[in-house]
């Protein structure tokens, strides 16, 4: 039953899952594992003041003209995600290079057809990915991101946009390569 899962669901085979409700199918120890995004500088919460006057039922337009509310905006934050696929756990769950390239394309595009207020303009700014020559990787993963440096440009007091902050990579290691998708 296991395996059916995997092969039928993306998630599945990609994040793993415990499935063990009435119908047991198992524990699936998914090969892409996501850290808690960070911001690279302080950011500066703010709490802006919104109205509504639409008035939506009659109870409503007697008792009131509009309602107040308030929303939690940042005016910028880059945030930094670091994330790990084991090419070991891939064999087991059926994770294929289709799926990884799903998935780049994914995290690329992941806030393109989400747009709103609060979110008007999230975005996927660069996809750094480290490959290895071997199964078992041939540097320690927090080495590698130690390799990829971003910092806040010296002219810039508060950064306001991307281009406010230099990307730097060091050399690779033996072994391994690092490609930018975005």
């Amino acid at each position: 039953m296991t395996r059916f899962m995997c092969d039928q669901f993306f998630d599945i085979r990609t994040f793993g899952a415990v499935m063990s409700t009435e119908v047991n199918c198992g524990i699936v120890r998914g090969p892409v594992q996501l850290n808690f995004s960070r911001s690279v500088d302080r950011i500066m919460q703010q709490e802006v003041t919104i109205t509504r006057v639409a008035v939506t039922n009659e109870k409503d337009a007697a008792n009131k003209e509009h309602e107040m509310g308030r929303k939690q905006i940042i005016p910028y934050g880059l945030y930094r995600l670091e994330g790990y696929v084991s090419a070991k756990l891939a064999e087991k769950t059926g994770f294929s290079e289709e799926d990884l390239a799903l998935l780049w394309d994914a995290l690329i595009n992941m806030f393109e057809f989400d747009h709103s207020a609060a979110r008007g303009k999230m975005a996927s700014r660069a996809l750094y990915i480290f490959k290895h020559d071997c199964a078992f990787g041939n540097a320690p993963s927090h080495s590698l991101f130690d390799l990829l440096v971003c910092e806040k440009k010296d002219s810039c007091d508060v950064a306001r946009r991307f281009s406010d902050y230099d990307i730097n990579v060091e050399t690779m290691p033996p072994g391994v390569t690092m490609d930018k998708l975005l």
